[in-house]
């Protein structure tokens, strides 16, 4: 029973470990055979029933060990190991004083005790054996061997167990050199293990973050202004203004088709709809009309201007939604929050990047620390734009400023490396065609 290897790889010593059984069997049958065919007595007789209990406890322990060795949960047996030892060498030393055919099942032995038990054992225990053997093939012998014979009687014993000191050693390297390769191909696959599951871990809050961003600047932003243009629609209908109710259901209208259009483009991930049907430029000029009749139709005097300073550039979609998140979200924040009258979004095309400014002459605010997201978290679950709209731009190599104070308006600065957009977008950075 050799205790530890489960690594089943090393094809040597697999070959080792099968020699070694099978010569253990071989040894004991031909011993077992010599004692039959030499008319055997009581002794013979008792020798017989020595040698088939020898290979049933043989035979168990090493059955024991290759179930554990192939499928860990099954009965361990290393912990008996010594014990099994200790019993076949009893049984050995029994026989070997029954009939001298045994001592060649020392050989063996020596391999068993070389593996099991801790070197600084394995070896004096080895040569109290070899004495052993040579003490039983003397007394045995003894009267019939001349003076010619004693010494390889001698000889013999004390080479095989030297010869089976230094191959038992060299398994002992292999077996070791095995098991850490079993030990380390383990720590391998857990460590791919573990990795697969943080990389799933981080994807799955990457996407769910993405989610967020997405549904906070596009959805929650249209049902924001649903609700609002129908409790405008509500009041105008309680003052019997048939005609201003009908606007405001109409804006409604026009918002909830414009949500369930970014609703299904963001389930298949493509760009807003906004940008398939017009530029960035475009979208923006667009979306100030937008966020300015909102105003008016809640009664609001407010006013929203759009500026485009510098020749337009292609840009990548990652590039136009994230601007064009940022407007919507800003702009949303300034008609909920800022109270302001005037909001002027400024796109514009710099040579090596390109800037998106928006400012509004509202009630400002003082902005929460850069690590915070820029603005503070709210009770009623708002409050989450800024920080989502810093993500956007900090994953395009871009940078995101906040200038605001109380009573002083505020202004969300945007600014997006254009030769990082040209390498996503497959273009030059100038505009023009490769």
């Amino acid at each position: 029973m050799i205790p530890g290897e489960s690594s089943g790889s090393a094809i040597i010593l697999r070959l080792l470990r099968v020699s070694l059984h099978v010569g253990f069997a071989v040894l004991l049958l031909v011993a077992t055979a010599r004692v039959l065919v030499s008319g055997p007595g009581l002794t013979g007789w008792l020798s017989l029933a020595l040698a088939l209990l020898l290979a049933t406890v043989y035979v168990i322990g090493t059955v024991l060990e290759k179930r554990h060795s192939t499928d860990t949960n099954r009965f361990d047996p290393r912990p008996y190991a010594v014990w099994w030892l200790g019993a076949v060498s009893v049984l050995w030393l029994v026989l070997i004083w029954s009939s001298a055919d045994f001592v060649w099942l020392a050989f063996p032995l020596f391999f068993l005790q070389l593996h099991i038990l801790p070197r600084r054992v394995a070896l004096p225990v080895i040569a109290a054996s070899t004495v052993l053997v040579v003490v039983a093939l003397w007394f045995h012998n003894r009267g019939t061997a001349g003076p010619a014979l004693e010494l390889p009687m001698a000889l013999g014993p004390v080479f095989g167990a030297a010869f089976a000191v230094i191959t038992g050693l060299a398994y002992r390297a292999l077996y070791l050199e095995a098991e850490n390769q079993r030990l380390a191909a383990e720590e391998l696959r857990r460590t791919r293990g573990e990795l697969a599951r943080s990389q799933h871990d981080a994807g799955t809050l990457t996407e769910r973050a993405r989610l967020a961003r997405e549904i906070h600047d596009t959805l929650a932003q249209g049902f924001s202004s649903i609700v609002l243009m129908g409790r405008s629609a509500e009041k105008a209908l309680d003052d019997g203004d048939t005609a201003t109710a009908r606007e405001r259901l109409r804006t409604m209208q026009e918002t909830a088709s414009a949500n369930l259009a970014e609703a299904r483009n963001f389930v298949r991930g493509l760009q807003s709809p906004a940008l398939e049907q017009m530029s960035l430029a475009g979208s923006l000029r667009r979306l100030c009309e937008k966020t300015e009749a909102e105003a008016a139709a809640r009664g609001a005097g407010f006013r929203c201007r759009f500026d485009l300073e510098g020749t337009p550039v292609e840009l990548s979609n990652p590039y136009s939604t994230t601007l064009l998140r940022a407007a919507q979200a800003s702009l949303a924040n300034v008609w909920v929050h800022a109270k302001a009258s005037t909001a002027v979004v400024t796109l514009s095309f710099m040579g090596t990047e390109v800037a998106m400014d928006i400012y509004d002459d509202g009630v400002g605010f003082r902005p929460a620390p850069e690590g915070s997201g820029g603005s503070p978290q709210r009770k009623d679950g708002s409050g989450y734009g800024l920080r989502s709209l810093r993500e956007r731009v900090t994953a395009l190599a871009g940078t995101l400023d906040i200038e605001s104070a109380p009573g002083e308006g505020t202004v969300v600065a945007i600014r997006l490396p254009l030769v990082e957009s040209a390498a996503a977008a497959g273009k030059p950075a100038n505009g023009e065609r490769a």
